[in-house]
């Protein structure tokens, strides 16, 4: 007699894609005007081998002279009290959804003297309104960096005064869930030698904000 062996069908699955891990810039002009420290920082990624990663933003990238993933929250003159003040963030969020927050904010509320505490008030409801997206939010907050513009001899002395309110503020509101790791954009950072206008970074500043946010980032993907 001959014997038919029966054989369970199989199904042949495809494996599954990994969504990509999507990180927003947020900031003023110093993050999108165009902010080639994000292309800088981008290159490095993929060079590092971070390939299934997604910049993204409601502002699309600017030119920089290489290709990168250059979307992002980048808002020229923006202020940290404004952006939570005015609700601005949700609609940004809900439109992008990402993983990661990369934030550098607080610079026109310093040159504007708002108190330290206000802006970090401010900060606290935009990383809710992060949370509320997101309850696993990762948040990279810069101690921003230093500033010197013609016509506030005073804007040096503010950074400094913010940025140590920044180290507190990110202490009481990081959670295991949701981390808010400060990276210091300010130590090793000149007005002089690395802005264009004693705000801006220039060439030489943009190759030292990445390389602050390089290591940071990585940590957390």
């Amino acid at each position: 007699m001959k014997l038919t062996a029966f054989l369970p069908a199989l199904t042949l699955l495809a494996p599954a894609v990994q969504a990509a891990t999507k990180i927003m810039p947020l900031g003023d002009s110093i993050t999108g005007s165009p902010g080639c420290w994000r292309a800088l920082l981008w290159n490095q990624l993929v060079s590092a081998g971070y390939n299934n990663l997604d910049m993204v933003g409601t502002l699309p990238a600017q030119g920089c002279g290489v290709s990168y993933d250059g979307e992002n929250e980048g808002h020229g003159g923006y202020l940290a009290t404004n952006i939570a003040s005015q609700n601005l963030l949700p609609g940004w969020l809900s439109a992008t959804n990402p993983n990661i927050v990369i934030m550098h904010l607080g610079t026109n509320d310093v040159w504007n003297n708002i108190a330290p505490t206000t802006i970090t008030a401010a900060l606290g409801t935009l990383v809710d309104q992060m949370r509320a997206n997101n309850s696993a939010m990762k948040v990279l907050v810069a101690k921003i960096l230093p500033m010197n513009p013609s016509g506030c001899s005073e804007c040096a002395a503010r950074v400094v005064a913010y940025n140590s309110a920044i180290q507190t503020w990110a202490a009481s509101k990081s959670t295991s869930a949701s981390p808010v790791n400060v990276v210091d954009q300010w130590t090793g950072f000149s007005t002089s030698s690395d802005t264009s206008d004693g705000v801006h970074p220039n060439d030489n500043g943009n190759i030292k904000i990445a390389a602050k946010w390089l290591p940071a980032l990585k940590a957390v993907l």
